[in-house]
Order: C-alpha cells, then structure tokens, then sequence
C-alpha cells in the first residue's frame, strides 16, 4: 500500500502530522508493506528565494492577526510538537522560500533517501538556531550530506534551477486536482484522503480502512477454460501427443 504526504518545510502541522501518522504507522500490523512517498507543497509559492523574513511579521501581515496572537499561536504549536517528542523553537524563526528545499526532496527520491531528508529539513527550520534561508546554498549541501546524499550532486542540483522544477510544479497541480487546497494531506492508495495533522488514532483508523478496501486480485477464466498453459518454477507444462486444449480443440 502506499501513502502519499503533500507537506511543505515552513508548515508547522506537517511536522507535527508527520510525527503523529508515523505513530500510527510504527503500530500498524502491515507497515513492512505500506511505502511512504512525500510530495511538494508550496505554502507560499510567489515568495522569492531572497525574500525572508521572522515568522511573526509573516504571519502578522498574512493573517492580520496582532503580534501577541501570532506568539501565542507559535506557543501553543510549541507544545503540540513537545506532546509528539518534536523540538520547536517558538520564538526567532524566520520564513522564506521552499522550492530549493522541495527540488532537494525530489533527488533524494531517486536515492532512497527522501524520508531522511524532510526530517533534517524539518529539524532544521523548526529545532534548530541556524536559518536555513539566509546562509546560502552549502547550508543545505551540509544537511543533504547528513541524509546521505552526495555534496558535488547536491550542488548542481541547487546550480540549476530547472533540475526536479517540473517534478515540484507536477506534485502541485496534482494536489489541487486531488482536492488539496492546505497541507499536510495524505492519501491512502489513492483511494482515501485524510486532512491535516490528524491524531495518531485517525491515521490508525485510516491506515486499517485503506489496507481492508484494498481487492484482491480476480483471475479471468473465459468460459469456465480452466487452467491454460502456463511456466513456473518447476518449468513449463509440456503438451502430450493427442491431447485437447481447454477448449475442446485437438492440440497440434
């Protein structure tokens, strides 16, 4: 089975979503056959990549909301990440452009390494002092490191803005078709879809509802044939002088 995750690294619930559906994941009696795969998600796509600023004046003029407001959200997701064993720094945490960090997401793909990645990504912007907009690209070459990536390929991938772009911006449309208009958004098999950082049961309930949907295989047997010729491990069935085909006919 597999489960598709639509996040962003600037989104605070998909860090917190991510810690609760791996709870869920880590009890469930078939995860050695569940393959997580996560998607691209822009929260704020129009930013440019320069353009960064404190969490607080982001969401202060995104939200119209006051300063105290905007704090006290960053404090109460604070303490949803610790309910989760998650360390999150509500205060002095800066905003900025996500695309890189998503195109860096697309080749650890190709690596095996994607789940690796988001977390160091997501440690970084929300545990750690160190900005990860405002210290270049050899800040994200050293935390792609740290997932196993290779640095010198890290490095042309960031030197090339076109490389994964097309994979990035075909992730999000294919969110919008699937209805996605926030994240973190998950799907099950393409099949069931749950919205936000759900609690650990909801994703419990979801995983089990998608894995018992899930239809086995149905063999065609056109007019009751029965088996026809077939090969195995133990070779292939080797027809006899003068015997029939399932269909009556006399075998060459």
């Amino acid at each position: 089975m597999r489960v598709e995750i639509w996040s962003d690294i600037a989104c605070p619930w998909c860090y917190v979503g991510k810690a609760r559906f791996e709870k869920a994941l880590a009890a469930f009696p078939h995860r050695d056959q569940v393959e997580v795969v996560h998607r691209s998600f822009e929260l704020d796509p129009g930013r440019a990549k320069g353009d960064v600023q404190p969490v607080l004046a982001m969401l202060t003029k995104k939200y119209g909301m006051s300063e105290a407001q905007a704090q006290a959200g960053e404090d109460n997701l604070g303490a949803q990440a610790a309910a989760e064993g998650l360390d999150y720094r509500s205060r002095d945490r800066d905003h900025g452009n996500t695309f890189d960090l998503h195109r860096l997401l697309h080749l650890a793909k190709e690596h095996g390494r994607q789940d690796e990645l988001i977390q160091i990504f997501y440690r970084a912007n929300f545990a750690e002092e160190r900005s990860l907009y405002t210290e270049g690209d050899e800040r994200l070459v050293a935390l792609a490191v740290e997932a196993g990536l290779d640095a010198d390929t890290v490095r042309a991938v960031l030197a090339d803005p076109a490389r994964y772009a097309d994979e990035v911006r075909a992730d999000e449309r294919e969110a919008a078709q699937l209805g996605a208009n926030g994240v973190p958004f998950f799907v099950l098999d393409r099949a069931y879809g749950v919205s936000g950082a759900q609690p650990a049961e909801v994703f419990t309930q979801a995983l089990t509802q998608a894995w018992d949907a899930r239809s086995p295989l149905k063999l065609v047997d056109p007019a009751g044939a029965g088996d026809a010729e077939a090969c195995g491990p133990d070779g292939c069935a080797v027809p006899q002088d003068g015997a029939t085909r399932p269909d009556g006919a006399a075998r060459p």
